[in-house]
């Protein structure tokens, strides 16, 4: 079962980077990580609305995740699969679109064999500026959440709301990119969930996650940069953490 997902999820990947606007590979400094990331991200705006994907995949580190102590011993393998895809619709004058998003993935953990990330639905308004030749792009999403119970734990799963603001900016003639995201929800976790270091005692009443990425761009294919992702409460970990990344990037 594990050998047809992971055929499945290659071949996806696979069709998904044929079409890709950027490929990125990032080493993680961040505390417990030290692990590689590559990352197929597009972005495309249409006549009807626009489209935004991208897919991450870890390498290496403590099982790929940023739970180390969960999880158990270092590998060099795959690891982590996530996917979100956001999808506007504007088929009006108005500057607003109506957004419909999936999030989901897969983690593979030495103890247990793996199991599915959080799977997520949102929905709901989001409003977009842009220069004209959208080398300038602001998002600002207000989206409703679904989060499936994809783990059967007890008490998890829930309904709310996400903000969420992303933005891709383009400078001195292309020669520097500032891009990502800002997500802020609420979610609850079991109070006895042994299952997530740090958090077993008590329930995370929000989550903060930011991901800005720095790029110098030496041609229109080839980038060098940084990421750095800023989360208070997220992926199983307790308050504040700051990830840095070193990065390179092509871009078709």
């Amino acid at each position: 079962m594990k050998k047809a997902y992971f055929l499945v999820l290659f071949v996806a990947i696979s069709l998904v980077a044929a079409k890709a606007q950027n490929i990125q590979l990032h080493y993680d400094f961040g505390e417990s990580r030290k692990l590689a990331t590559a990352t197929i991200e597009m972005f495309k705006p249409d006549k009807y609305g626009s489209t935004f994907f991208f897919v991450d995949m870890d390498f290496g580190g403590t099982n790929g995740t940023p739970v180390a102590d969960f999880v158990g011993e270092r590998t060099n393998n795959m690891n982590l699969a996530y996917f979100e895809i956001a999808r506007g619709f504007k088929f009006w004058e108005a500057p607003i679109e109506m957004t419909v998003e999936y999030n989901g993935g897969f983690l593979r953990d030495a103890s247990a064999g793996g199991y599915p990330l959080s799977t997520a639905y949102l929905a709901g308004p989001s409003y977009t500026m842009n220069s004209k030749d959208w080398s300038k792009v602001l998002t600002f999403k207000a989206l409703y959440k679904q989060s499936v119970n994809v783990n059967n734990i007890e008490g998890f799963g829930y309904n709310n709301v996400q903000f969420t603001a992303v933005w891709v900016l383009n400078f001195f003639d292309n020669k520097f990119t500032a891009t990502g995201f800002a997500d802020w929800w609420t979610e609850k976790v079991p109070v006895n969930g042994a299952y997530i270091p740090g958090l077993n005692e008590e329930t995370a009443s929000s989550v903060f996650l930011t991901e800005p990425q720095f790029w110098y761009n030496f041609n229109k294919n080839f980038s060098l940069g940084s990421e750095i992702e800023i989360s208070n409460n997220f992926a199983l970990n307790k308050g504040w953490m700051v990830n840095p990344t070193v990065a390179a990037k092509y871009t078709f």
